[in-house]
């Protein structure tokens, strides 16, 4: 069968250790590669973009940001929206405030403050953990949304207290404003949702992603053989924000264009990127991108089967909706807690040895 290890002989340890070891894997990975860069960009439209591949490579970012520091670190949060407003509001500030600088430069400033935000945060988590971690983790969600509705200086004192994303190019492309090309946008979202897997998968599979792993098993077991609970707890929350306060910047300036920070970036996407996570997988980065594509497809295939096809109404859709996102994370919860990720390894590893007997 094609889907074998045997005939592939490697000569070095880096080869050994490679994130796809099968070479069916590799080719798979490159021909996805390809086809979201060189294909899609002369398919897509208006409504393709704006309905799935804007929100899936921008939720995905989220995920991957939230996984590392729930599934891999093991400190909850529920201040995901938080920290993409600080992602948001930042950005805002630095594209109104230098104009002719490059956009790549402004979202990943925003991802630095927003990491720095998030170290700040996260310091309650050296002394609790669990219950009480989600607990201050919500604060900070209610505690950053109150604080960019009253403050003006963040809105720039706007009447209306939203902030709306000027106009910003990069390489003579336009990037942000009502005057955008689909393709442009996508791939600018492309291109930092792949450079963030990739360092995800890095830092997860390297020492730093050991170190969050054993103070997630047992804190206190890796403090005695000589991980820093401080260091390793406070990265975890800098780095998870950093890849939230890029895809809030992202959200905003890209997907949205224009948002008012109680209605964009509640408790509700909070929940939303946190429930992504639970379905895609703790704890892999493959399962991010399966709990963001799951969650945002969803809605576009209620809507196409039951408004169009069936002719139901909308509000029925939309709990309906609601009623199968609590349904599957109350059965993945107690069937497979590790989401679709852990089904996706178990068919490959079935693949691997049919048709022989395991």
């Amino acid at each position: 069968m094609f889907y074998r290890e045997a005939g592939e002989f490697r000569t070095t340890y880096k080869e050994d250790s490679q994130t796809f070891p099968i070479r069916f894997d590799r080719w798979r990975y490159y021909f996805v590669l390809f086809v979201a860069i060189c294909v899609i960009p002369f398919m897509v439209n208006d409504y393709w973009v704006n309905s799935i591949f804007l929100p899936f490579l921008i939720y995905a970012i989220a995920a991957i940001g939230l996984n590392i520091l729930v599934g891999y670190c093991g400190q909850v949060s529920l201040g995901t929206g938080g920290f993409m407003a600080v992602g948001a509001y930042a950005c805002y500030k630095l594209m109104t405030a230098f104009p002719d600088v490059s956009m790549f430069i402004h979202v990943i400033l925003a991802g630095v403050i927003t990491a720095g935000v998030g170290m700040l945060f996260g310091l309650p988590s050296l002394r609790i953990k669990g219950f009480y971690l989600a607990v201050a983790t919500l604060a900070a969600q209610f505690f950053l949304v109150w604080l960019f509705n009253r403050v003006p200086w963040f809105y720039n004192y706007s009447a209306s207290g939203q902030i709306n994303a000027p106009e910003r190019d990069t390489f003579g492309i336009l990037i942000t404003g009502p005057n955008t090309e689909a393709w442009a946008t996508y791939l600018f979202c492309l291109i930092f949702t792949v450079v963030s897997a990739i360092i995800a998968r890095n830092l997860t599979r390297g020492s730093v992603g050991r170190k969050w792993m054993a103070i997630r098993d047992m804190d206190i077991a890796a403090e005695i053989i000589g991980v820093n609970p401080l260091t390793a707890k406070l990265s975890a929350f800098a780095i998870s924000s950093f890849f939230v306060g890029i895809s809030g910047a992202l959200f905003f300036s890209v997907y949205l264009g224009a948002v008012e920070v109680g209605e964009a970036f509640g408790i509700n996407k909070s929940f939303l990127v946190l429930f992504m996570i639970i379905i895609g997988g703790l704890g892999s980065i493959f399962g991010s991108f399966a709990g963001a594509a799951f969650l945002v497809l969803l809605p576009v295939a209620l809507k196409v089967v039951g408004v169009d096809w069936l002719g139901w109404p909308t509000d029925i859709v939309a709990h309906l909706q609601l009623v199968i996102v609590g349904a599957l994370i109350i059965v993945f919860l107690i069937a497979e807690p590790h989401g679709i990720a852990q089904l996706w390894r178990v068919t490959k590893e079935k693949l691997r040895l049919w048709p022989f007997p395991h």
